[in-house]
């Protein structure tokens, strides 16, 4: 008996001969992924890494970015509507069985310049064992990026399933709603998971379907996977930092140790002689600590954070800002 997805496949098979034509923009987006694989290694999260290209000056400028794609199999059989909101970031509850996971990213308009703040992210996926709650809400809910455009929930790894002949890679549902503008459907998958060759969706390299930015890698920290995943889509943004801006104005090194109890260590550098900021945010945007509020030379600096005790664990974002703009940020968690 085939399966809902083995028919989406023979309804979009002669499309994807299309989508699969060599694309430009492949070489580019590799290398983008490779560095942002790299700055992953030194600790750094990037505030997003998209596609600039360089005007007859040699300044960078922002001329164009990668709009999120939809998901070739669309919203699939095992979507709830009316999930809860997320209560204290945690889509899975700390007795759900499976590897532990946190994504978080933020919400950028298309020209990637912006960032989209109020946007509803409704997530879902299968458990452990690869299988959905269809009679509930467990590992379904909906949280809302903050003033800043940062959004983040905790859950667990989804299993695998069969698909047909085959298992389906391990994936996170989404359905993106910036505040007046039409909802983006689509799924997140994993880097060096053994059936993204194998998967209809997961392998598109090209066209509407294209799932190359939807593939991320996860860091291990502690036993506790980690993953970033930035959205762009049509939205009304605000202005709250750039792509790419902080390497040639400023950046984040790395804050430590992450997750910290007490105190945590930020490194940054500091490239042109340059009015700087450097604050700490909640996941609802709120200023909790400014850290460095001066003018400071080109350098290298460090920083020391120690929140009060009475703050709450959880995640927070560290922000550098250069002459008033905002150019790199860090995601920390306190706990303990």
């Amino acid at each position: 008996m085939y399966s809902f997805e083995d028919i989406i496949v023979y309804k979009l098979y002669e499309l994807k001969i299309d989508q699969m034509k060599p694309k430009k923009e492949n070489s580019r987006r590799q290398f983008l992924k490779n560095t942002s694989l790299a700055a992953l290694s030194l600790g750094i999260l990037p505030g997003i890494a998209k596609a600039v290209s360089q005007p007859a000056g040699g300044t960078e400028s922002l001329k164009a970015c990668d709009e999120t794609t939809q998901d070739a199999y669309g919203q699939g059989p095992f979507y709830t509507a009316g999930a809860p909101t997320i209560q204290n970031n945690q889509l899975a509850n700390g007795a759900e069985p499976g590897t532990k996971l946190t994504i978080s990213g933020r919400v950028y308009d298309l020209g990637c310049a912006m960032v989209v703040p109020n946007t509803t992210v409704d997530v879902w996926h299968a458990n452990d064992n690869g299988g959905y709650d269809n009679s509930g809400f467990n590992l379904r809910g909906k949280t809302t990026s903050n003033s800043q455009g940062f959004y983040v929930f905790e859950t667990i790894k989804p299993g695998w399933y069969l698909n047909g002949p085959t298992y389906r890679p391990s994936h996170i549902h989404f359905k993106i709603t910036p505040p007046g503008f039409s909802t983006l459907t689509t799924q997140l998958y994993f880097i060096g998971d053994p059936y993204i060759s194998s998967d209809y969706a997961a392998s598109i390299t090209s066209g509407i379907y294209d799932a190359t930015d939807r593939i991320i890698p996860l860091t291990n920290n502690a036993g506790n996977l980690e993953g970033t995943w930035d959205i762009v889509i049509d939205g009304n943004g605000i202005v709250s930092g750039t792509s790419d801006v902080h390497l040639d104005k400023g950046m984040l090194y790395k804050a430590g140790p992450n997750p910290f109890t007490n105190q945590i260590k930020i490194e940054y550098g500091v490239f042109t002689n340059s009015k700087v900021s450097l604050s700490v945010y909640n996941l609802e945007g709120k200023l909790v600590a400014t850290l460095e509020e001066r003018t400071l030379q080109a350098e290298k600096y460090e920083a020391i954070w120690e929140p009060d005790s009475l703050l709450p664990n959880g995640h927070y974002f560290i922000a550098l800002k250069i002459n008033d703009l905002q150019v790199h940020y860090l995601k920390v968690i306190k706990q303990g």
